[in-house]
Protein backbone atom coordinates (compact mmCIF):
# COMPACT_ATOMS: atom_id res chain seq x y z
CA UNK A 1 0.00 0.00 0.00
CA UNK A 2 1.27 3.57 -0.95
CA UNK A 3 0.28 6.92 -0.06
CA UNK A 4 1.28 10.47 0.25
CA UNK A 5 1.58 10.51 3.81
CA UNK A 6 0.72 8.46 6.71
CA UNK A 7 0.52 9.36 10.33
CA UNK A 8 1.39 7.75 13.15
CA UNK A 9 -0.97 9.01 15.84
CA UNK A 10 -4.90 9.39 15.93
CA UNK A 11 -5.21 11.99 18.44
CA UNK A 12 -5.61 16.01 17.82
CA UNK A 13 -2.42 16.24 15.84
CA UNK A 14 -2.39 13.41 14.22
CA UNK A 15 -6.21 14.32 12.96
CA UNK A 16 -5.10 18.02 12.17
CA UNK A 17 -2.46 16.77 10.02
CA UNK A 18 -4.01 14.42 8.35
CA UNK A 19 -7.34 16.38 7.55
CA UNK A 20 -4.58 19.27 6.72
CA UNK A 21 -2.92 17.03 3.99
CA UNK A 22 -6.51 15.66 2.69
CA UNK A 23 -7.28 19.27 2.04
CA UNK A 24 -4.52 19.83 -0.19
CA UNK A 25 -5.29 16.79 -2.23
CA UNK A 26 -3.12 14.00 -0.61
CA UNK A 27 -3.82 10.89 -0.12
CA UNK A 28 -3.50 9.89 3.81
CA UNK A 29 -3.81 7.02 6.13
CA UNK A 30 -3.73 7.36 9.98
CA UNK A 31 -2.74 4.88 11.63
CA UNK A 32 -3.95 4.81 15.18
CA UNK A 33 -4.14 2.57 18.27
CA UNK A 34 -7.72 2.84 19.70
CA UNK A 35 -8.56 6.46 21.57
CA UNK A 36 -6.92 9.13 22.38
CA UNK A 37 -6.22 11.51 25.02
CA UNK A 38 -8.91 13.67 23.41
CA UNK A 39 -11.09 11.62 25.80
CA UNK A 40 -9.76 13.82 28.74
CA UNK A 41 -10.09 17.43 26.67
CA UNK A 42 -12.32 19.88 28.59
CA UNK A 43 -13.59 21.06 25.42
CA UNK A 44 -11.43 24.11 25.49
CA UNK A 45 -8.29 24.16 23.06
CA UNK A 46 -4.96 26.21 24.97
CA UNK A 47 -2.35 27.75 22.98
CA UNK A 48 -0.33 29.00 25.72
CA UNK A 49 -1.94 29.88 29.10
CA UNK A 50 1.13 30.79 31.49
CA UNK A 51 4.20 32.03 30.90
CA UNK A 52 7.47 29.92 31.85
CA UNK A 53 7.41 31.89 35.53
CA UNK A 54 3.97 30.54 36.26
CA UNK A 55 2.26 33.63 35.16
CA UNK A 56 -1.20 33.83 33.31
CA UNK A 57 -0.68 34.82 29.71
CA UNK A 58 -2.98 37.98 28.60
CA UNK A 59 -2.03 37.83 24.90
CA UNK A 60 -0.70 34.61 23.60
CA UNK A 61 0.95 36.10 20.56
CA UNK A 62 2.97 38.09 22.77
CA UNK A 63 3.93 35.73 25.37
CA UNK A 64 4.61 33.40 22.53
CA UNK A 65 7.30 35.55 20.83
CA UNK A 66 9.36 36.28 24.08
CA UNK A 67 9.73 31.95 24.88
CA UNK A 68 13.00 30.56 24.58
CA UNK A 69 14.37 28.75 21.26
CA UNK A 70 13.23 25.05 22.56
CA UNK A 71 9.90 25.79 22.59
CA UNK A 72 7.97 24.13 19.77
CA UNK A 73 6.54 27.21 18.40
CA UNK A 74 9.82 28.32 17.59
CA UNK A 75 9.96 26.00 14.66
CA UNK A 76 6.52 27.30 13.68
CA UNK A 77 6.83 29.86 10.53
CA UNK A 78 3.66 32.10 11.58
CA UNK A 79 2.05 31.09 15.07
CA UNK A 80 -0.91 33.87 14.35
CA UNK A 81 -1.46 32.31 11.14
CA UNK A 82 -1.17 29.00 12.24
CA UNK A 83 -3.86 29.77 14.64
CA UNK A 84 -6.36 30.93 12.55
CA UNK A 85 -5.79 28.17 10.47
CA UNK A 86 -6.57 26.12 13.53
CA UNK A 87 -9.57 27.99 14.16
CA UNK A 88 -11.06 27.25 10.64
CA UNK A 89 -10.03 23.62 10.57
CA UNK A 90 -11.95 22.81 13.75
CA UNK A 91 -14.95 24.47 12.18
CA UNK A 92 -15.14 23.00 9.13
CA UNK A 93 -15.41 19.88 10.89
CA UNK A 94 -18.53 20.58 12.86
CA UNK A 95 -16.38 22.38 15.68
CA UNK A 96 -17.87 25.45 16.98
CA UNK A 97 -15.62 27.13 19.07
CA UNK A 98 -14.80 30.85 20.57
CA UNK A 99 -12.06 32.57 21.13
CA UNK A 100 -8.99 34.56 19.92
CA UNK A 101 -5.14 34.18 19.80
CA UNK A 102 -4.54 37.45 21.12
CA UNK A 103 -6.55 37.63 24.04
CA UNK A 104 -7.29 34.31 26.39
CA UNK A 105 -10.70 33.98 27.81
CA UNK A 106 -11.18 32.00 31.29
CA UNK A 107 -13.13 28.11 31.56
CA UNK A 108 -14.80 26.53 34.57
CA UNK A 109 -12.97 23.58 35.42
CA UNK A 110 -15.03 21.10 37.14
CA UNK A 111 -12.80 21.84 40.64
CA UNK A 112 -14.72 25.16 40.22
CA UNK A 113 -11.32 26.77 39.33
CA UNK A 114 -11.04 29.31 36.43
CA UNK A 115 -7.93 28.94 33.73
CA UNK A 116 -6.90 30.44 30.84
CA UNK A 117 -8.04 29.03 27.39
CA UNK A 118 -7.12 30.34 24.03
CA UNK A 119 -10.78 28.37 21.86
CA UNK A 120 -13.53 26.80 23.98
CA UNK A 121 -16.61 25.11 22.63
CA UNK A 122 -19.32 27.56 21.70
CA UNK A 123 -22.21 26.71 25.09
CA UNK A 124 -19.50 26.01 27.46
CA UNK A 125 -19.32 28.39 30.32
CA UNK A 126 -16.65 30.89 29.96
CA UNK A 127 -15.62 34.20 31.73
CA UNK A 128 -13.14 37.33 29.91
CA UNK A 129 -11.28 37.89 33.36
CA UNK A 130 -10.45 35.17 35.96
CA UNK A 131 -12.28 37.61 38.42
CA UNK A 132 -15.53 38.50 37.39
CA UNK A 133 -18.69 36.39 36.13
CA UNK A 134 -21.27 37.31 33.51
CA UNK A 135 -23.95 36.26 35.94
CA UNK A 136 -25.22 37.24 39.52
CA UNK A 137 -27.68 34.45 39.81
CA UNK A 138 -26.69 30.48 38.72
CA UNK A 139 -28.39 27.73 39.63
CA UNK A 140 -25.93 24.67 39.35
CA UNK A 141 -27.78 21.90 38.18
CA UNK A 142 -26.59 17.92 38.19
CA UNK A 143 -28.08 14.35 37.42
CA UNK A 144 -28.62 12.85 40.59
CA UNK A 145 -26.21 9.99 41.81
CA UNK A 146 -23.18 11.55 39.05
CA UNK A 147 -20.42 12.10 41.21
CA UNK A 148 -17.82 13.68 38.60
CA UNK A 149 -19.29 16.91 38.61
CA UNK A 150 -18.76 18.15 42.09
CA UNK A 151 -21.05 20.69 42.59
CA UNK A 152 -19.71 21.51 45.51
CA UNK A 153 -16.01 22.82 44.59
CA UNK A 154 -18.11 24.11 41.37
CA UNK A 155 -20.54 26.23 43.61
CA UNK A 156 -17.23 27.51 45.91
CA UNK A 157 -16.02 28.70 43.02
CA UNK A 158 -18.30 30.66 41.71
CA UNK A 159 -20.08 32.10 45.04
CA UNK A 160 -15.90 33.28 45.64
CA UNK A 161 -16.61 35.25 42.12
CA UNK A 162 -19.56 36.93 43.73
CA UNK A 163 -22.23 34.86 42.17
CA UNK A 164 -25.71 33.51 44.26
CA UNK A 165 -25.45 29.99 43.81
CA UNK A 166 -28.17 27.55 44.06
CA UNK A 167 -27.10 24.08 43.37
CA UNK A 168 -29.83 21.29 42.30
CA UNK A 169 -30.23 18.12 41.23
CA UNK A 170 -32.66 16.11 38.26
CA UNK A 171 -33.36 12.61 36.90
CA UNK A 172 -35.03 11.43 34.46
CA UNK A 173 -36.38 7.34 33.88
CA UNK A 174 -33.53 6.86 31.91
CA UNK A 175 -30.76 8.16 34.27
CA UNK A 176 -32.60 6.06 36.81
CA UNK A 177 -32.29 2.84 35.13
CA UNK A 178 -28.14 3.58 34.56
CA UNK A 179 -28.50 4.74 38.24
CA UNK A 180 -28.92 1.20 39.00
CA UNK A 181 -25.13 0.11 38.12
CA UNK A 182 -22.52 2.54 39.32
CA UNK A 183 -20.45 1.90 36.27
CA UNK A 184 -22.86 3.58 34.13
CA UNK A 185 -23.22 6.76 35.91
CA UNK A 186 -20.18 7.62 33.32
CA UNK A 187 -20.36 10.60 31.22
CA UNK A 188 -20.00 8.77 28.00
CA UNK A 189 -22.10 6.71 29.29
CA UNK A 190 -24.28 9.20 30.36
CA UNK A 191 -24.59 10.74 26.93
CA UNK A 192 -25.50 7.51 25.62
CA UNK A 193 -28.48 7.08 27.58
CA UNK A 194 -29.49 10.83 26.63
CA UNK A 195 -28.77 10.05 22.69
CA UNK A 196 -31.78 11.15 21.34
CA UNK A 197 -34.28 13.87 21.29
CA UNK A 198 -36.95 12.34 23.37
CA UNK A 199 -34.47 11.70 26.08
CA UNK A 200 -33.60 15.25 25.89
CA UNK A 201 -36.57 16.64 25.89
CA UNK A 202 -37.32 14.51 29.17
CA UNK A 203 -34.13 15.86 30.54
CA UNK A 204 -35.29 19.53 29.83
CA UNK A 205 -38.43 19.70 31.53
CA UNK A 206 -36.63 17.76 34.77
CA UNK A 207 -34.28 20.62 34.62
CA UNK A 208 -37.31 22.87 34.25
CA UNK A 209 -38.85 21.47 37.58
CA UNK A 210 -35.80 22.81 39.40
CA UNK A 211 -35.64 26.16 37.69
CA UNK A 212 -38.41 28.76 37.81
CA UNK A 213 -38.24 31.03 35.04
CA UNK A 214 -37.04 33.86 34.71
CA UNK A 215 -35.00 33.60 38.15
CA UNK A 216 -31.84 32.76 37.38
CA UNK A 217 -29.36 34.51 35.01
CA UNK A 218 -27.71 30.92 33.45
CA UNK A 219 -28.48 27.19 34.70
CA UNK A 220 -25.38 25.51 34.46
CA UNK A 221 -24.88 22.17 33.23
CA UNK A 222 -22.29 19.00 33.36
CA UNK A 223 -20.93 18.09 29.60
CA UNK A 224 -22.96 14.94 29.75
CA UNK A 225 -24.65 15.48 26.23
CA UNK A 226 -23.70 15.46 22.51
CA UNK A 227 -20.80 12.94 21.66
CA UNK A 228 -21.59 13.16 17.78
CA UNK A 229 -22.10 16.35 17.17
CA UNK A 230 -23.49 19.66 19.26
CA UNK A 231 -27.21 19.26 18.19
CA UNK A 232 -29.02 17.58 21.40
CA UNK A 233 -27.09 20.40 23.64
CA UNK A 234 -29.03 23.00 21.06
CA UNK A 235 -32.28 21.56 21.69
CA UNK A 236 -31.95 21.07 25.40
CA UNK A 237 -30.71 24.74 25.24
CA UNK A 238 -34.33 26.00 23.86
CA UNK A 239 -36.40 23.96 25.93
CA UNK A 240 -35.28 24.93 29.05
CA UNK A 241 -36.51 28.06 30.80
CA UNK A 242 -32.97 29.97 31.17
CA UNK A 243 -30.18 30.40 29.46
CA UNK A 244 -28.24 26.99 29.25
CA UNK A 245 -24.20 26.81 29.35
CA UNK A 246 -22.24 23.73 30.41
CA UNK A 247 -19.07 22.83 32.24
CA UNK A 248 -16.64 20.16 31.84
CA UNK A 249 -17.04 17.36 33.72
CA UNK A 250 -13.76 14.55 35.13
CA UNK A 251 -13.26 12.39 32.40
CA UNK A 252 -14.17 10.82 30.36
CA UNK A 253 -15.34 13.68 28.62
CA UNK A 254 -17.88 14.19 26.20
CA UNK A 255 -16.55 17.14 24.71
CA UNK A 256 -13.53 15.76 24.14
CA UNK A 257 -15.16 12.63 22.50
CA UNK A 258 -17.21 14.96 20.36
CA UNK A 259 -14.28 16.20 19.00
CA UNK A 260 -12.56 13.64 18.25
CA UNK A 261 -15.55 11.99 16.87
CA UNK A 262 -16.05 14.90 14.40
CA UNK A 263 -12.59 15.18 12.62
CA UNK A 264 -12.18 11.71 12.26
CA UNK A 265 -15.49 11.80 10.91
CA UNK A 266 -14.41 14.32 8.62
CA UNK A 267 -11.08 12.57 7.94
CA UNK A 268 -12.80 9.43 6.61
CA UNK A 269 -15.38 11.19 4.54
CA UNK A 270 -12.79 12.59 2.98
CA UNK A 271 -11.52 9.76 1.12
CA UNK A 272 -8.97 9.19 4.45
CA UNK A 273 -7.36 5.46 5.29
CA UNK A 274 -7.67 5.50 9.18
CA UNK A 275 -6.50 2.04 10.23
CA UNK A 276 -7.62 2.28 14.05
CA UNK A 277 -7.07 -0.40 16.32
CA UNK A 278 -3.51 -1.27 15.19
CA UNK A 279 -0.11 -0.20 15.95
CA UNK A 280 2.70 1.10 14.51
CA UNK A 281 6.01 -1.17 15.08
CA UNK A 282 8.88 -0.15 13.58
CA UNK A 283 10.06 0.62 9.79
CA UNK A 284 12.67 0.87 7.11
CA UNK A 285 15.08 3.60 7.24
CA UNK A 286 17.31 3.60 4.05
CA UNK A 287 20.05 6.87 3.91
CA UNK A 288 18.12 9.73 5.30
CA UNK A 289 14.93 8.45 4.30
CA UNK A 290 11.91 6.45 6.09
CA UNK A 291 10.52 3.94 3.27
CA UNK A 292 7.81 2.21 4.94
CA UNK A 293 6.26 1.41 8.45
CA UNK A 294 5.50 -1.88 9.93
CA UNK A 295 1.80 -2.56 11.96
CA UNK A 296 0.77 -5.23 14.35
CA UNK A 297 -1.98 -6.45 12.05
CA UNK A 298 -0.55 -5.90 8.53
CA UNK A 299 2.09 -8.11 9.41
CA UNK A 300 3.23 -9.00 6.28
CA UNK A 301 2.63 -5.35 4.35
CA UNK A 302 4.90 -2.24 4.64
CA UNK A 303 3.48 0.39 4.67
CA UNK A 304 4.83 2.89 2.56
CA UNK A 305 4.52 7.08 1.63
CA UNK A 306 6.01 9.80 0.56
CA UNK A 307 6.38 11.54 3.95
CA UNK A 308 5.50 10.29 7.13
CA UNK A 309 4.44 12.27 10.06
CA UNK A 310 4.92 10.97 13.92
CA UNK A 311 2.31 11.95 16.02
CA UNK A 312 2.54 9.58 18.54
CA UNK A 313 1.98 10.92 21.58
CA UNK A 314 4.07 11.53 25.07
CA UNK A 315 4.51 8.66 27.83
CA UNK A 316 0.80 8.31 28.22
CA UNK A 317 -0.15 7.48 24.86
CA UNK A 318 3.00 5.03 24.51
CA UNK A 319 4.79 7.08 22.08
CA UNK A 320 7.73 7.53 24.44
CA UNK A 321 8.78 4.95 27.42
CA UNK A 322 11.25 4.62 30.05
CA UNK A 323 13.60 2.63 31.95
CA UNK A 324 15.90 3.60 34.76
CA UNK A 325 18.38 4.33 31.88
CA UNK A 326 17.05 5.95 29.02
CA UNK A 327 13.67 6.98 27.59
CA UNK A 328 13.45 6.11 24.20
CA UNK A 329 10.55 6.50 21.35
CA UNK A 330 8.37 3.93 20.75
CA UNK A 331 8.27 3.27 16.72
CA UNK A 332 11.12 3.98 14.97
CA UNK A 333 13.55 4.54 18.31
CA UNK A 334 14.25 7.92 17.08
CA UNK A 335 16.86 10.17 19.08
CA UNK A 336 15.53 11.72 22.33
CA UNK A 337 16.28 15.05 23.90
CA UNK A 338 16.28 13.38 27.46
CA UNK A 339 19.26 13.52 29.86
CA UNK A 340 21.45 9.50 30.11
CA UNK A 341 22.21 7.79 33.31
CA UNK A 342 20.04 9.19 36.73
CA UNK A 343 16.58 9.31 36.52
CA UNK A 344 16.85 11.30 39.55
CA UNK A 345 17.17 14.25 37.47
CA UNK A 346 14.07 13.33 35.78
CA UNK A 347 11.49 14.32 38.70
CA UNK A 348 11.31 16.54 41.11
CA UNK A 349 9.96 15.18 44.35
CA UNK A 350 7.18 17.68 45.33
CA UNK A 351 4.97 16.95 42.75
CA UNK A 352 3.62 20.58 41.99
CA UNK A 353 6.47 21.20 40.63
CA UNK A 354 7.32 21.30 37.31
CA UNK A 355 8.51 17.86 36.17
CA UNK A 356 11.63 17.80 33.74
CA UNK A 357 10.25 14.77 32.59
CA UNK A 358 7.42 16.50 30.65
CA UNK A 359 10.24 18.46 28.60
CA UNK A 360 11.35 15.19 27.06
CA UNK A 361 10.88 14.55 23.35
CA UNK A 362 11.60 13.70 19.96
CA UNK A 363 14.92 15.36 18.58
CA UNK A 364 14.22 17.36 15.63
CA UNK A 365 15.44 19.94 13.22
CA UNK A 366 14.20 23.21 12.32
CA UNK A 367 12.15 21.61 9.91
CA UNK A 368 10.39 19.25 12.33
CA UNK A 369 12.56 16.47 10.94
CA UNK A 370 13.48 13.73 13.31
CA UNK A 371 16.55 12.18 13.82
CA UNK A 372 18.03 8.84 14.26
CA UNK A 373 21.31 8.32 15.50
CA UNK A 374 22.40 11.90 15.07
CA UNK A 375 21.17 11.74 11.48
CA UNK A 376 17.89 14.31 9.88
CA UNK A 377 15.25 12.04 8.85
CA UNK A 378 14.37 14.04 6.02
CA UNK A 379 10.70 12.78 5.05
CA UNK A 380 9.53 11.99 8.56
CA UNK A 381 8.25 14.94 10.69
CA UNK A 382 7.27 14.95 14.61
CA UNK A 383 4.51 16.86 15.70
CA UNK A 384 2.31 17.37 19.16
CA UNK A 385 3.06 15.88 22.43
CA UNK A 386 5.68 14.08 21.12
CA UNK A 387 8.02 16.85 20.62
CA UNK A 388 9.68 18.19 24.03
CA UNK A 389 10.79 21.70 24.64
CA UNK A 390 7.91 22.79 27.01
CA UNK A 391 5.80 21.27 30.00
CA UNK A 392 2.51 21.17 28.78
CA UNK A 393 0.65 20.87 31.85
CA UNK A 394 2.41 23.71 33.89
CA UNK A 395 2.25 26.25 30.34
CA UNK A 396 -1.03 25.21 29.77
CA UNK A 397 -0.04 24.97 25.59
CA UNK A 398 -0.60 21.42 24.66
CA UNK A 399 -3.34 21.42 22.59
CA UNK A 400 -2.36 24.61 20.71
CA UNK A 401 1.51 22.75 19.97
CA UNK A 402 -0.85 19.63 18.87
CA UNK A 403 -2.61 21.69 16.29
CA UNK A 404 0.08 23.84 15.62
CA UNK A 405 3.07 22.08 14.65
CA UNK A 406 0.75 19.21 12.79
CA UNK A 407 -0.36 22.56 10.46
CA UNK A 408 3.67 23.59 10.20
CA UNK A 409 4.32 19.93 9.05
CA UNK A 410 2.03 19.61 7.05
CA UNK A 411 3.41 23.01 5.08
CA UNK A 412 6.64 22.28 5.40
CA UNK A 413 5.81 18.74 3.14
CA UNK A 414 4.00 20.76 0.76
CA UNK A 415 6.47 22.95 0.43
Amino acid sequence: MKFDAIIIGGGLSGLTAGLALQKAGKRVAIVSMGQSTLHFNSGSFDLLGYDAQGAAVANPLEAIAALDDKHPYKKCADVAALAQEAKALLAEAGVKVNGDAKANHFRITPMGAVKPAWLTIDDYATLNAADKLAWKKVALVNVIGYLDFPTKFIAAGLRKLGAEVDVKAFTTAELDTARKSPSEMRASNIAKVLGNEDAVLRMAAAVNEQVAAGKYDVVLLPAVLGIADAALSELLKKSVNAPVQFIATLPPSVPGVRVQTLLRKRFIAGGGVHLTGDKAIGGTIEGDTLKCINTENLTETCLKADNFILASGSFVSGGLSSNYEAVTEAVLGLDVDAPEGDHGKWVEWNVFDAQPYMEFGVATDAALHVKKNGKVINNCYAVGSVLGGHNRVKMADGTGVSMLTALQAVKNILK
